[in-house]
């Protein structure tokens, strides 16, 4: 029997009210296995009053206290990995591992989140000028949201609530709904950890929902990760309905190989990289840059050898290497993207369509594609495939390496395998992209940096998790002070000055 899933607001699970729904799938079966609810614009604007009210307590309750519910979620999701994990692989695809790794990324920003109490400190300056001291505070902004992405349904939520219920805010969720079971248990450990109701709230649902979010101005700020047009779209829409914003698109990370790299090594770390997930990350690499052609024929033999040997089947069987796309529709996709490769020249190695599992022939499926002889004016190259497919571009030097990847309209992230340190030190200080990694193949910073991309990758002045967070989710106000010793002075009409 297909379940039907709900809507959290103020601390309990809500039935949709608008009668619409959409089918959440088992990738691995190809079966619906539940009906998410889309919320109405009025179902989101009650979810935003509700969470209006549960804010007022919040932000005032003191920032060590917010942390120790902070605190408690750990301890609780820690104690329901494995169920949570089990949820997440079961609607997304992603293997049983790769589902612990999604949650535990998004953990780890949980834990940065609970100092919140010295992140939230602000300024002081004493004898400014005579008598006169100046200080400032940080201070919640009210109501946020985020809108979120299916491939990482634990890890991105959590990235944008840690920050904002630590610094005060109430938060507003709207996942996927591809992958909506996760963000609804979040909130049930939540409340649980001792989050006062309303304070986190989940509505499901598709662009109504979307819109609702940005056009109503109770809601202050608004993350999003997702596809480039989409995350230009809520960006413009919010700057022009006064929100924040900060949201992430798309990616086509590149990783170049210098001649002097361990090319064993960097086949290894390619296959991990570009397929893990079935290619559905943000940060995944989708084009090596092998730099001179020995180093290109080596590592595309490397490389063919590989992919051969890679295990794809159910995402709760053991021992695979990944398991199904996220939809139909998504794995029809990328194959047209293959098509595309081969008819706009590119050299075929591997494909992977017409991939079927016994007893799962109808899941979503796609095997591991490989292509060499790639070029830049591809559309295979110019566009996120955002599937299982990785792609060899050459390049004939160095420079010719540095500029394919900085000249691209994305710049999510970007790693040079080399033994040759001035070689990655001038390509880190020079490549015109957000992240980089050297000799690292998925270059996502810890949780006590920041994670953002540039050009089409990112719109926004601040990225996620870290101290950026903390300035996102907060208003700085500035006191100026002065405490005269009497009355003795009269009125001025002169600009204050310090001195």
């Amino acid at each position: 029997m297909t379940r039907e899933l709900t809507h959290f607001i103020g601390g309990q699970h809500v039935a949709g009210a608008s009668g619409r729904f959409s089918d959440v799938f088992d990738p691995s079966t190809g079966q619906v296995q539940a009906r998410v609810p889309l919320a109405s614009t009025a179902e989101v604007a009650a979810a935003i009053a509700n969470a209006e009210e549960a804010q007022r307590e919040w932000g005032d309750t003191n920032p060590q206290k917010r942390a120790r519910v902070l605190l408690k979620f750990l301890e609780l999701v820690a104690k329901d990995m494995d169920n949570l994990a089990r949820t997440l692989s079961s609607e997304h695809g992603k293997t049983f591992e790769d589902s612990k790794g999604d949650i535990q990324r998004g953990v780890e920003v949980i834990e940065f989140a609970t100092g919140a109490p010295h992140l939230l400190k602000g300024e002081y300056s004493t004898g400014a000028g005579a008598g006169i001291d100046v200080y400032s505070m940080r201070q919640p902004l009210g109501v946020v949201a985020g809108i979120t992405p299916f491939n990482f349904p634990a890890m991105i939520p959590l990235w944008k609530m840690g920050p904002a219920l630590a610094a005060g805010n109430s938060f507003i969720l709207k996942p996927s709904e591809r992958d909506p079971s996760v963000p609804l248990r979040i909130a049930e450990l939540f409340l649980e950890a001792g989050l006062p109701a309303g304070v986190l709230n989940v509505v499901n649902g598709d662009k109504e929902a979307v819109d609702a979010i940005l056009h109503d101005e109770r809601v202050k700020a608004v993350g999003f990760v997702g596809s480039t047009p989409i995350a230009q779209y809520i960006y413009e829409t919010a700057a022009a309905n006064g929100k924040r914003a900060q949201c992430f698109g798309g990616a086509k990370n590149h990783m170049i190989v210098m001649p002097d790299a361990d090319l064993d090594q960097v086949a290894d770390a390619l296959i991990g990289a570009g397929y893990g997930s079935a290619g559905e990350r943000c940060m995944a690499i989708s084009v090596a840059v092998p730099v001179g052609k020995a180093t290109g024929d080596a590592l595309a033999a490397k490389l063919a050898e590989r992919v051969r040997h890679l295990k794809v089947g159910p995402a709760l069987a053991e021992g695979m290497d990944y398991g199904p796309l996220v939809t139909a529709a998504a794995r029809d996709r990328v194959e047209h993207f293959i098509q595309l490769g081969i008819d706009e020249g590119g050299t075929l190695l591997a494909d992977g369509r017409g991939y079927t599992v016994p007893g799962f022939e109808q899941g979503f499926y796609l095997g591991p594609t490989l292509f060499d002889n790639i070029t830049t004016d591809m559309t295979i190259y110019r566009q996120e495939v955002f599937g299982p497919v990785l792609i060899i571009a050459r390049a004939d030097d160095y420079e010719q390496a540095l500029a394919m990847a900085s000249d691209h309209e994305y710049g999510n992230g970007v790693s040079i395998f080399t033994r040759d340190g001035d070689a990655a030190r001038d390509f880190s200080a020079r490549v015109n992209v957000g992240m980089v990694g050297v000799n690292v193949p998925i270059p996502v910073p810890i949780a006590y940096h920041t994670f953002g991309g540039w050009k089409k990758s990112g719109f926004g002045d601040l990225n996620q998790h870290g101290p950026d967070a903390f300035r996102f989710y907060t208003k700085t106000k500035t006191v100026t002070s002065r405490w005269p010793s009497g009355i003795k002075e009269g009125a001025s009409f002169v600009i204050p000055t310090m001195h």
